[in-house]
């Protein structure tokens, strides 16, 4: 007779996710149309998986630090990191419960790896975090680890660290980047055709490599910079790099672009990777 399954929800391997997370915090704001495809893309993102994940570790484009660091408090708060925004957007509430368990279990595989890692009881989550999950996975039910990005901005070792840290999915824990595809801001307010143009390129390219085998996938993010207009797209590639964390953890199943849209003449794209 087969063993029982170590974890109740064990039916099917976690997929990873790119979520788009917007601009600050869009999707609560009065603005007509221009951010409704992105929050009923978000709104149906828990539909797609394959049961209620036990936990879930994210990766936001807004936390550097030297080495990967883990929130590890059992309540984390909300930090407000967007600017000039109208008060009752700094009310906002996301009550998801935090997971020392879980972020002891993600710095024991990065270390594992040969990757130094820390765990941070204090910091809470930002919104790269709050303002997707709102709309994701609104009940709030589901415990949150945010991992930050490292400083050196490297993209083989945000792959790796994707890598070390795929065991996951098979424990039921759902992997997630947010970021956007395409992070200029002084070009997303001009509406310059030049920059729209560009972000179709770049969009393209990188719709292209995400559904290429994991090799491929894998080289063409290592060198991203020289995909057509990568630096236009990302004059800093903060984020993007959580997009790179979802890769790695993917291994070898293949992107499928989930989401497709364009925000301000702008492409934008979400991908899936297995489930």
């Amino acid at each position: 007779m087969p063993e029982a399954a170590p974890h109740s929800h064990s039916a099917g391997r976690q997929p990873v996710l790119f979520l788009p997370h917007g601009g600050g915090p869009c999707f609560f704001m009065d603005w007509p149309d221009t951010w409704d495809a992105m929050a009923a893309y978000l709104r149906g993102v828990r539909d797609t998986l394959p049961q209620k994940p036990d936990a879930i570790l994210v990766v936001s484009g807004h936390w550097e630090t030297r080495v990967p660091t883990v929130t590890s408090g059992a309540h984390p708060s909300l930090i407000y990191d967007y600017y000039g925004f109208p008060p009752h957007t700094y009310q906002l509430d996301y009550a998801a419960p935090g997971s020392p368990q879980l972020a002891q279990t993600v710095q024991h595989l990065l270390t594992d790896a040969g990757i130094p890692a820390e765990q941070d009881p204090h910091r809470g989550f930002d919104h790269g975090v709050f303002i997707p999950f709102m709309l994701a996975f609104e009940k709030a039910d589901i415990p949150v680890v945010e991992l930050s990005l490292q400083q050196d901005m490297d993209p083989a070792q945000h792959l790796r660290i994707g890598q070390a840290l795929a065991p996951l999915r098979d424990q039921n824990i759902l992997i997630v980047g947010t970021g956007l595809t395409y992070h200029n801001l002084r070009h997303f307010m001009t509406g310059d055709p030049r920059s729209n143009d560009a972000a179709r390129q770049f969009d393209t390219w990188l719709t292209q490599a995400m559904t290429q085998p994991e090799a491929q996938r894998n080289q063409a993010l290592v060198q991203w910079e020289s995909a057509p207009a990568a630096r236009i797209c990302h004059p800093r590639e903060d984020h993007l790099l959580p997009l790179m964390v979802v890769a790695g953890a993917a291994g070898t199943d293949l992107g499928v672009r989930t989401y497709s849209d364009t925000v301000m003449g702008k492409a934008l794209s979400g991908f899936t990777f297995g489930g």
